[in-house]
């Protein structure tokens, strides 16, 4: 183990050369990699955790790159409890927190950070989060007790609010810049790709290997009563479905534009084990969404191909779909009911909620307002976090006010995915990655309605690496 985590002669050297800070921090992270070797040769488990985690940021430091592809394979997993959460006792302390930091350190030796944090980016999307969130500190005791007494959150203070509301989450963006940093310093920026596959084939088997270790009837998973079923990996089932859509739009125009025969044939293999994992989510927003995208493909794409796919899709689908895949789409549609369409959501979530927003109607009432909410400790809606819709949320916590400005910054993301996906200066891999980067962010708009959120959140993990590439592709363009 020593030795694999032992860099070459030259490249420390070369590190010194690059500056003395850097070559300190080579040695030190060769230290700790020996240390931890050595601890994994007397079968500590969490020596092998924390000594790929140190390899990982050593080979960050040399070139930062490494670590965007890193960051790539490992955010969309970090969500999950299969993925380490802490080291060395140290919550927070994780592998990916880690490689953030080594890999922000790498580009800040190199780079200039002056470009880094693009204007729209901040003036119209952090700003008026990070403004939530320092309103909602101020309530952290008024927080309904339900949620500390089942740990649904685990702060206390107005510190730990802001780290678990405002820091964890903008974590995310961070990453997607580190990534349009590496896009825009290399070469090929198809190469990125490959990380995106091998992370699409990690959440998938996740689910799929789950499923099958547990031995749970497919029916039953199907079923209202067993939406919390997978909370196991750590993730919703919802949350599940439209982090698969998303990946799903990404690979499906992918493979629609590129020539490379060889890639064609992993983003077929890849986009079949990602299908099975979203049809186990059993989320009705994650079917609506990857409706939603084949709809964008056929129409964007029409031609006799597509159409005859699409054809010979719907064929399949309605041979092999088990009846309750068809029956969880459909729940509720047979009594007339929108509450029951809704799962619940109009009568128990959103009509209580709409007399909150009168409260601060420009700027809102804080991240996460509804946990202090008064139909809350009124006992007039269900105990949630969130109120089970997107713009609902942005209005409640943000107010008019934020609501305008995300809605601006969604815009500009949109009308750059769509110039870079038509533009005829780029390989078509990439045309056909930005398409399916602009569908999968209208899947995000779409089935926001009825949950997740506008702010950086798990599922959309895959978006955020897209619009970071989007960035690094800008970044790219030969000025004038």
């Amino acid at each position: 183990m020593a030795a694999a985590s032992s860099p070459s002669i030259a490249a420390l050297q070369s590190a010194a050369e690059r500056g003395p800070g850097l070559a300190f921090g080579v040695t030190a992270l060769l230290v700790f990699g020996i240390a931890s070797g050595i601890g994994l040769a007397l079968g500590e488990l969490e020596a092998l955790t924390v000594s790929l985690t140190l390899i990982g940021c050593l080979a960050t430091l040399l070139d930062f790159r490494i670590g965007a592809v890193l960051i790539i394979v490992m955010l969309p997993a970090a969500g999950s409890y299969f993925f380490p959460r802490a080291i060395l006792g140290y919550t927070g302390l994780n592998p990916l927190n880690m490689l953030l930091a080594a890999t922000f350190v790498s580009f800040v030796l190199r780079g200039k950070l002056g470009d880094f944090l693009p204007r729209p980016l901040a003036l119209l999307y952090i700003a008026p989060i990070v403004a939530a969130g320092l309103i909602g500190a101020r309530y952290v005791d008024d927080i309904y007790p339900y949620f500390y007494e089942t740990e649904i959150i685990h702060f206390f203070t107005e510190g730990g609010y802001l780290r678990d509301m405002l820091g964890k989450p903008l974590l995310m963006v961070l990453a997607a810049l580190l990534v349009g940093a590496a896009v825009a310093r290399s070469q090929r920026p198809e190469r990125f790709l490959a990380p995106f596959v091998i992370s699409v084939w990690v959440m998938s088997l996740i689910v799929i290997g789950f499923v099958v270790a547990s031995g749970v009837r497919l029916g039953l998973l199907a079923s209202t009563g067993a939406r919390d079923y997978l909370s196991a990996i750590g993730m919703h089932a919802n949350d599940l479905g439209r982090l698969f859509a998303v990946a799903y739009a990404l690979l499906l125009f992918t493979w629609g534009e590129t020539k490379d025969t060889a890639l064609k044939t992993m983003l077929v293999l890849t986009m079949g084990v990602l299908t099975v994992a979203l049809l186990l989510t059993f989320s009705r927003g994650a079917f609506v969404g990857f409706l939603l995208i084949n709809a964008m493909f056929l129409l964007w794409k029409l031609n006799a191909r597509t159409i005859a796919l699409a054809v010979l899709v719907v064929a399949l689908g309605a041979l092999v779909l088990p009846e309750f895949v068809i029956s969880r789409v459909t729940l509720g549609f047979d009594s007339g009911d929108a509450n029951a369409i809704s799962a619940g959501r109009i009568d128990e979530i959103w009509l209580p909620l709409v007399p909150e927003l009168a409260k601060s109607p420009l700027w809102g009432s804080g991240l996460g307002s509804v946990m202090w909410s008064d139909p809350l400790w009124a006992g007039a809606m269900l105990a949630v976090t969130h109120p089970h819709s997107a713009y609902l949320e942005v209005l409640l916590d943000m107010g008019i006010i934020g609501f305008a400005l995300l809605a601006a910054y969604f815009w500009h993301v949109f009308r750059n995915l769509r110039d870079l996906g038509s533009n005829a200066y780029l390989s078509p891999t990439m045309r056909g990655f930005f398409q399916g980067a602009l569908a999968g962010l209208l899947c995000f708009l779409v089935t926001g309605f009825a949950g997740s959120s506008l702010r950086p959140t798990p599922e959309f993990a895959f978006l955020w690496l897209a619009i970071g590439m989007m960035y690094g592709q800008l970044a790219r363009r030969p000025a004038g």
